[in-house]
C-alpha cells in the first residue's frame, strides 16, 4: 500500500528516535481490555517506547531502521513493506525486505538525501532510472540474522531500481520474488515499464541482476507465494478500484521461473462471464463464510499487459473479479489471500484457495480446486484492512492491518486454523502506519514484522506456546 497523511521524517530524525535508547522494550503489566474473538495471548500492555504493544510476557528487538547505514555503504531505505525468511543454516536466517518507494520518494531511497551515494552504483546495477537520472529508490534489503544471538549480523542493498515493491513471496529454492504494485511506464517520464516480479537469491552477496520475470506478467503486483510440490505460483494484485484479479502462473521448470510459463486467472465454473468474490458493501452478498466456489483458470493473452488492460481482458474472458487482493501464503491446506477492502462492512476478507488434486494438470477440469470465503469481519474492531499475510509453523495465520485513521490503531492479528481471530500486536509507532512483512523464524521462536513508516522491523518473541482459545 502507499503512504498518505503522514509526516515525513529525514534520515536523521529517524536515527536520532532509537538512538536514545536500548532498542528494545518489554511487554508492560497495566492491563487493558480489547475485543478479541478468542482470547488468543491476553491483553495488550502500553509500551513505554511507544512503538509496540504487546501481551504479558512478550517483547520486541528493533533490529533495523530507515536511514541506518548499511555494511555495503548504502543507507537502509524507508516504507519497510514485505518481508521473508530464508534459512541460511545453522543458527543464520536472510530477512529479504521490500521498500515500496515510488518516484516522489526522492530522498528516501539507499541513496540518501539528494542522491548523494549516487557514485557508489553502477548503471547495470539498477533497474531503472528516474526522470532526473538517478536510479529509483525501490527494491530489497536483505538482513543476515543470528538467531543465536539474536541480532543482525549484516545488512545490505539486494535489488535497486525498481518501483513500489509492495509484498512477494519466498521460494523453496531459497529466493525471494519482490514484487512491484505499480504499472508506471515511459509515458511517466521512466525509462522502462514498471509492473513486473523480480527474483531475489537469499544468499546473494550484494546487488543482484535486476531482470524482471516478464512471463508472469505486468500488473499491479501485490504477493506471492509457491506450491513446493509442483512451483505452481499463485499471485494477488492490488488494484485500489478493488478490480483486481488472482492469478497462478505455471512455470517450465519448478525452481526456476526464469524460464517461462503460462499465466492464468482464475473464475468461477457457474460464472462462465466473469464472477465476482467481493461481496461489495452495498451489493447482496454472493457468498457467506464457509461457502466454497469451484474454480476455473483461464489462460491469459499479452501477459506483458502494454494497455494496461490485462484485469478487464480477463474479466470479460471469464475471470472473477477480487477485491484488492494482498498478501498471500502457501500452507498445505490450502493458498490463503487477504482482500484488503472487500466484503459488506468493507472490513476485507480472508479466501482460501484449495487447489485440484491434477492442479494444472490434465484432469483438472473434471475435479476444480475451490475458492473458500475464510474470514469477513463485520466489526473493525475483531481485524479492519488485512493486509500482508504469513502463516506460524504451528498453523496460525497473521495478518497485518493496513488501515490509515486518526482514530483506530493497526494491528497485528492471529486467526487461528478454525478462522476465529485475536490480537497479537498494536502499532503505537508515530503516524499509525501500517504494519507489514510479518514472517516466522524457522523456529517458530520469533516474529518478524515492520512498521512501515518511517521504516522499522522488529523481532517479536515471547510464549508462543501459551495461547488461549
Amino acid at each position: 500500500m502507499s503512504l498518505d497523511r503522514r509526516a515525513l521524517l529525514g534520515a536523521a530524525a529517524a536515527g536520532a528516535a532509537f538512538s536514545g535508547y536500548a532498542l528494545r522494550a518489554q511487554a508492560q503489566s497495566k492491563p487493558e481490555t480489547y475485543l478479541n474473538e478468542v482470547y488468543g495471548y491476553g491483553p495488550l500492555k502500553p509500551d513505554p517506547y511507544k512503538i509496540l504493544d504487546l501481551p504479558e510476557g512478550f517483547s520486541y528487538r528493533v533490529i533495523s531502521h530507515a536511514g541506518q547505514t548499511m555494511d555495503d555503504g548504502f543507507f537502509v531505505p524507508y516504507k519497510a513493506d514485505g518481508m521473508g525468511v530464508v534459512p541460511l543454516g545453522g543458527s543464520k536466517i536472510a530477512l529479504l525486505r521490500n521498500h515500496e518507494l515510488s518516484p516522489r520518494d526522492l530522498n528516501y531511497g539507499p541513496l540518501g538525501h539528494g542522491r548523494q551515494l549516487a557514485s557508489r552504483l553502477k548503471p547495470e546495477q539498477a533497474y531503472d532510472l528516474g526522470a532526473d537520472g538517478y536510479p529509483l529508490g525501490g527494491g530489497v534489503t536483505t538482513l543476515i540474522y543470528d538467531m543465536k544471538r539474536q541480532q543482525v549480523e549484516r545488512q545490505h542493498l539486494s535489488l535497486t531500481g525498481t518501483l513500489v515493491n509492495c509484498a512477494g513471496g519466498v521460494t523453496p529454492w531459497g529466493s525471494w520474488l519482490s514484487c512491484e504494485e505499480t504499472t508506471l511506464s515511459p509515458k511517466a517520464g521512466l525509462g522502462k515499464d514498471h509492473g513486473w516480479v523480480f527474483e531475489v537469491p537469499a544468499r546473494a552477496k550484494g546487488l543482484v541482476d535486476p531482470q524482471p520475470l516478464r512471463a508472469m506478467g505486468r500488473f499491479q503486483h501485490e504477493a506471492a507465494a509457491v506450491d513446493p510440490s509442483n512451483g505452481i505460483i499463485y499471485q494477488t494484485e492490488d488494484s485500489l478500484d478493488s478490480k483486481g484479479l488472482f492469478y497462478r502462473f505455471l512455470p517450465n521448470d519448478r525452481r526456476n521461473p526464469a524460464k517461462g510459463g503460462r499465466l492464468q486467472a482464475l473464475g468461477f465454473k457457474d460464472a462462465p462471464e466473469g464472477g465476482d468474490a467481493r461481496n461489495m458493501k452495498g451489493s447482496e452478498p454472493s457468498w457467506r463464510i464457509g461457502d466454497r466456489k469451484a474454480c476455473v483458470w483461464i489462460d491469459v493473452e499479452g501477459a506483458d499487459n502494454p494497455h494496461e488492460d490485462l484485469r478487464f481482458r480477463m474479466q470479460k474472458a471469464g475471470a472473477a473479479f477480487i477485491g484488492r487482493g494482498e498478501g498471500v501464503f502457501w500452507s498445505p491446506q490450502g493458498v490463503y489471500f487477504t482482500c484488503t477492502s472487500s466484503g459488506p462492512a468493507g472490513h476485507g476478507q480472508v479466501l482460501r484457495y484449495i487447489p485440484s488434486l491434477h492442479e494444472g494438470e490434465v484432469g483438472e477440469a473434471d475435479a476444480p480446486g475451490l475458492l473458500e470465503l475464510f474470514v469477513e469481519p463485520s466489526d473493525n474492531r475483531v481485524m479492519d484492512f488485512a493486509d500482508n499475510l504469513a502463516i506460524s509453523p504451528w498453523g496460525h495465520m497473521f495478518a497485518c492491518e493496513d488501515r490509515y485513521s486518526e482514530t483506530l490503531r493497526n494491528h497485528l492479528k492471529g486467526i487461528t486454523p478454525d478462522g476465529k481471530v485475536y490480537t497479537i500486536a498494536r502499532n503505537m509507532f508515530e503516524g499509525n502506519a501500517e504494519l507489514a512483512g510479518a514472517c516466522f523464524s524457522p523456529d517458530g521462536s520469533t516474529c518478524f514484522v515492520n512498521i512501515y513508516w518511517p521504516g522499522l522491523t522488529v523481532a517479536i518473541t515471547g510464549p508462543w506456546n501459551s495461547f488461549k482459545a
